[in-house]
């Protein structure tokens, strides 16, 4: 494979050498980009935590290669966002052909103003070098454990301990929370005896990544019925170091051995890339799959990413929503650990992510349908809309190919506070902040460190409670005016950790303040909020 695998050390743990194994406040299993972002997110806030993985390698294979705006403005809070955007391509345009004739295209992102680009295709082990890069700024907050595999689980109410296998012996952990980012197949929701709820869909699609020289433009290009792949879809994105990656339907009576295999695979790239040198660097072979847990909290064990739910790769939806599980999660269970979360907080973890999970679920569902009619009816209807969409607009809304991430607005969350409506609907309550240029550079550059309170144009803020931050912007840009205040001549705006927004007036006092920041702390129901 073009890149260079380098094992992580392996270090005995001190229950294993004979010295005290003290208890931990948080414990995260599985060390890919979600466990990772988690344990850097907690640090960031002072909180340590310890990440076990069975592996001490980053993921082989690219996997999850394209990263959302949203998710790259966390990855930037995190440290890593401007190192993956230098190494990443970074494109915006989508192209759709049926057959040979494109029949749609769209910009993700067609204004200026924002710091971080619509997406960036970069592989998975790049991304879990660079957070494992982080981690280690880190020494006196994350420890990183490779080769430590968690074999049982056994929870109390005030934390869990976690039988853990390495190669010199069997240890027990204790951590007051322990978080599953152990992916698709999660062995801790199977020790805890949880099910997937959803819909496995049966369609099977290879996953191939090959090493190319090529002068295909840098957008994500997707074919209905392609004329080098008769009957079915195809999708190619660019990535760095020369590697090309290609998605190809193969139907439900595929064998997936078989066809995974590296002389039934080269042909059908053949066909895609024409008469040029190519190296096979890696493939997979997938099945659609829309599921999740009922929750994602149960007593001192959380899921995030896949352990929590799974969904068809087209979109961009499984790795960019475990990222923006952990922009969720980090924040509440910091404070849910120093002691100044309110009863409500820590549950409505759950509550917006498997809002958002079931958003995407929707969406990914909606797109295989699309993509792979089971009825003649529902083909002729897919066909006509393909015909239809070069010339009619609104058969293009109808084009499904993967409606790609987006963030998930937060509406009717119980942390919500008050809203005024004259402003900007892009800015309400539950919806993550807007970037755009501010006198410091960029907007989010000060976002996310805690509560924020931002003052736009003429609004005078109240003072502000002791942790919550004062930002006042008297001469906003033109961009943020857009997007935050419309025509008001000012706003105030409470900003939560992660960077979503939690309240907003035109003008507010410090009683108004004090009854958003206990709601958006988990602190008051919703009905005390204005009565």
């Amino acid at each position: 494979m073009r890149y260079e695998y380098k094992e992580f050390p392996y270090e005995t743990p001190p229950a294993l050498r004979g010295a005290p194994e003290p208890r931990r406040p948080v414990a995260i299993v599985g060390a890919g980009p979600v466990g990772l972002a988690l344990a850097i997110d907690l640090a960031l806030r002072g909180v340590p935590s310890v990440v076990l993985d069975d592996n001490n390698v980053v993921s082989v294979g690219s996997r999850a290669i394209c990263w959302s705006k949203r998710t790259l403005e966390i990855f930037d809070r995190l440290g890593v966002g401007e190192r993956m955007v230098e190494k990443g391509v970074t494109w915006k345009v989508g192209r759709t052909y049926h057959g040979e004739r494109e029949v749609w295209s769209f910009d993700l992102l067609p204004e200026e103003g924002h710091k971080m680009p619509a997406f960036i295709n970069l592989q998975q082990y790049y991304v879990e070098e660079y957070l494992v890069d982080r981690c280690r700024d880190f020494p006196e907050l994350i420890e990183l454990r490779f080769k430590n595999r968690v074999v049982a689980l056994e929870q109390g109410e005030d934390g869990v301990a976690l039988t853990v296998e390495t190669p010199d012996g069997t240890y027990r952990l204790e951590a007051d929370w322990v978080v599953a980012c152990d992916g698709a197949r999660s062995p801790l929701r199977a020790m805890l005896g949880l099910e997937f709820e959803g819909v496995l869909f049966e369609e099977r699609f290879l996953i191939a990544d090959i090493e190319m020289k090529a002068d295909f433009p840098a957008e994500r290009r997707f074919w209905f019925e392609p004329t080098f792949h008769s009957g079915q879809s195809a999708l190619m994105h660019k990535q760095p170091d020369d590697i090309w990656r290609i998605d190809l339907q193969l139907g439900w009576d595929a064998d997936p051995e078989q066809e995974n295999r590296p002389e039934r695979i080269i042909p059908r790239i053949r066909k895609v890339v024409g008469d040029r040198p190519f190296e096979l660097d890696w493939s997979s072979i997938y099945t659609f799959q829309c599921r999740r847990l009922e929750r994602f909290v149960h007593g001192r064990a959380i899921f995030a990413g896949d352990s929590a739910h799974i969904v068809s790769p087209f979109g961009a939806r499984g790795g960019n929503g475990g990222v923006q599980d952990v922009d969720n999660l980090g924040w509440k269970l910091a404070a849910a650990i120093q002691g100044r979360a309110g009863p409500g907080l820590l549950p409505s973890y759950s509550d917006e992510r498997v809002q958002a999970a079931d958003e995407n679920i929707l969406n990914s569902s909606r797109s295989t349908n699309f993509m792979t009619p089971k009825t003649p009816v529902e083909r002729l209807f897919r066909d006509q809309v393909l015909r239809l969409a070069s010339e009619a607009p609104f058969a293009r809304r109808m084009v499904n190919s993967g409606r790609l991430s987006t963030p998930c607005v937060h509406d009717g969350s119980a942390l919500n506070g008050p809203d005024d409506p004259a402003l900007p609907a892009v800015s309400r309550p539950g919806a993550p902040a807007p970037d755009a240029p501010a006198p410091w550079g960029w907007l989010l550059d000060r976002l996310g460190r805690g509560f924020a309170l931002l003052a736009l144009g003429e609004a005078a803020p109240p003072p502000a409670p002791e942790g919550v931050e004062t930002l006042r912007i008297p001469q906003p840009s033109d961009e943020m005016r857009a997007r935050w205040l419309g025509e008001a001549p000012g706003a105030i705006c409470l900003i939560r950790p992660d960077q979503h927004v939690a309240a907003r007036w035109t003008a507010c006092d410090g009683a108004q303040l004090a009854r958003a920041l206990d709601r958006a702390m988990g602190r008051a129901p919703r009905q005390e909020d204005e009565a």
